[in-house]
């Protein structure tokens, strides 16, 4: 995505009409998650896995009210992001560096999918979320009774774990959630992010080449040849989803 976009933000995107070009569909992500996450009324905002820190950045010019935490394992991408009102936290998903009852978001966006166990994080976003705080996730699953041979070579290429829809939902309400809210926008995500590459093949090689030998372009190439059926056939999806706290006793 970095190659693609000359931009710092790796998410997917998604995309429509107005938004055809990878950097418009990322931030159009970015804000349709924010939006869910409903982060004009928030305060305390930790965004867990926060990559290059560009949702962030995009979040605090648009809400200025909001203090984020940007909590990422990979120092060397913390290290990257611009210190602008933005507190950065080299530590785990699974060992949120807050107080209980401290925050009132907890983000993963297009993240969740590396923490493991996912369980762990979840439990910890429930101990450091206020009563009225709301856990957002943006994450790539399977669906139904999908198998890594459905996967195929998505299961190499794919640098995450690969959880199911209803293991992500189970492990969620285990662990004192209630889900307020959940989208599948898988048609927005997978498809047109295929279709834009597949057009611009050439022009995309060329940059990539640049930065890496041709074998790799051609496992992409397969790779997102892969993903775009497995998401027409219902082997792929992307969800949103927002979750309570159940009330604790």
């Amino acid at each position: 995505m970095q190659l693609a976009t000359g931009g710092s933000m790796l998410n997917f995107g998604y995309w429509s009409s107005e938004h055809s070009d990878p950097i418009s569909a990322q931030e159009n992500l970015c804000m349709i998650f924010a939006n869910l996450a409903e982060l004009p009324s928030a305060k305390h905002v930790v965004d867990v896995g926060s990559g290059l820190s560009a949702p962030s950045h995009l979040w605090q010019q648009k809400f200025p009210n909001i203090l984020l935490y940007d909590v990422n394992i990979n120092y060397s991408q913390l290290s990257l992001g611009k210190k602008q009102k933005i507190e950065f936290l080299n530590s785990s998903s699974t060992k949120l560096p807050f107080a209980n009852d401290s925050v009132d978001r907890v983000l993963a966006l297009e993240s969740a999918q590396h923490f493991k166990p996912l369980s762990d994080f979840i439990s910890e976003s429930k101990r450091v979320l206020t009563n009225s705080g709301l856990l957002v996730m943006a994450i790539p699953i399977t669906l139904g009774t999908s198998s890594l041979k459905d996967l195929g070579m998505l299961k190499f290429t794919w640098s995450s774990e690969h959880y199911s829809l209803d293991d992500v939902k189970n492990t969620i309400k285990s662990s004192g959630f209630e889900i307020n809210q959940e989208q599948l926008i898988g048609n927005f995500v997978y498809d047109p992010l295929a279709d834009y590459y597949l057009t611009h093949r050439e022009q995309l090689k060329k940059s990539i080449l640049e930065k890496y030998p041709g074998y790799v372009e051609n496992i992409l190439y397969k790779s997102i040849l892969k993903m775009k059926s497995a998401s027409e056939k219902g082997i792929i999806d992307y969800a949103l989803l927002k979750c309570v706290p159940k009330t604790r006793q």
